[in-house]
């Protein structure tokens, strides 16, 4: 099965790529190197999820927000690669905005590392890690990012 079949499969689409909301670009290209910027949990109108887990977001809640910031990186790679069956996950660096006490983050950032896996098999496994955060950019609950390699 293709990354597609799987996405698919799964009932899933791949978003629009967000714009940038600074001085940046969304991914980078070094040889067969792609650095992906930081994502931020997005709905379909484009607005994003906002709050703190631990108070205002469940775990749960969180998993899934963490999975919609997968989607947008998926479609960085697509943007990127041309094809998702290209694409191998190294690292994932997932930030969660959490009370101080709030120490689930690794539970939050699997919404994203599961879906890679669930898309790309064997593809999608990568190292990572998922850390706490007393802010992050627009009030959000979750930003990742992450480093691929693209396959010849």
């Amino acid at each position: 099965m293709t990354a597609e079949d799987n996405l698919a499969k799964l009932g899933l689409t791949l978003p629009d790529l967000p714009r940038p909301i600074a001085n940046y670009v969304s991914w980078k290209r070094a040889g067969d190197m792609l650095y992906l910027s930081g994502q931020g949990p997005r709905r379909n109108d484009g607005t994003l999820h906002t709050g703190i887990v631990g108070k205002d977001v469940s775990v749960k809640e969180a998993y899934g927000h963490a999975q919609l910031v997968g989607l947008g990186l998926l479609a960085a790679m697509k943007q990127a690669a041309g094809d998702l069956d290209k694409v191998e996950v190294i690292k994932v660096l997932g930030m969660v905005r959490g009370t101080p006490e709030f120490g689930e983050q690794p539970a939050v950032i699997n919404g994203c590392s599961d879906l890679f896996v669930n898309v790309l098999g064997d593809r999608g496994r990568h190292a990572r890690s998922a850390v706490g955060m007393g802010s992050l950019p627009n009030g959000i609950t979750v930003e990742i990012e992450a480093v691929c390699r693209i396959l010849s």
